[in-house]
């Protein structure tokens, strides 16, 4: 902090002139705003999910189908607590001085969730191409989607991290 006092604003580790705090204000801005894309999106699935044992053709669907659709809606649940858990984290330890921990949480909650949201996705995909088509393809067309979202969302994200980041 002397050195900031004197005009001299030093790199730090990760490259930037900026202290831990700035850093884990940084971080927590960035880790909301990605979080607000990926909870909206499964607000919507999730409530989209509770509606389906209302309707009258939750009554005709074969019993495999209904255990895929309780399957699906336990992972949308769990993955909106997931995403949720970041904001709830904030809130509890907020004014505690310990924001680079919570930051560190709260990323690792936003990972588990984004891993849930994969398989909430790929049951929901599931069910409704089974209620949909039912043939064989199914799984064909599920494997090529899950494939998809796979090197959309930690396929090329950590070949760009492997690729350019400096040593």
């Amino acid at each position: 902090m002397a050195d900031r006092e004197h005009g001299a604003d030093p790199v730090n580790d990760w490259g930037r002139h900026e202290t831990e705090e700035e850093r884990a204000d940084r971080k927590w801005t960035e880790l909301i705003q990605e979080v607000r894309v990926a909870q909206t999106g499964v607000q919507i699935l999730f409530g989209f999910l509770l509606t389906v044992v209302f309707t009258p053709k939750y009554g005709q669907l074969e019993q495999t189908d209904k255990t895929i659709y309780i399957v699906t809606v336990v992972l949308g649940a769990a993955t909106t607590g997931a995403l949720i858990g970041p904001v709830s984290l904030h809130r509890l330890v907020s004014g505690r001085r310990i924001k680079p921990q919570a930051v560190e949480w709260a990323s690792r909650m936003t990972f588990v969730g984004l891993v849930l949201l994969l398989a909430t996705m790929t049951s929901s995909l599931v069910l409704i191409l089974r209620v949909a088509t039912h043939n064989g393809a199914v799984s064909w067309i599920v494997t090529g989607v899950v494939a998809w979202y796979l090197l959309c969302w930690f396929g090329v994200p950590l070949w760009t991290r492997h690729r350019h980041t400096t040593r």
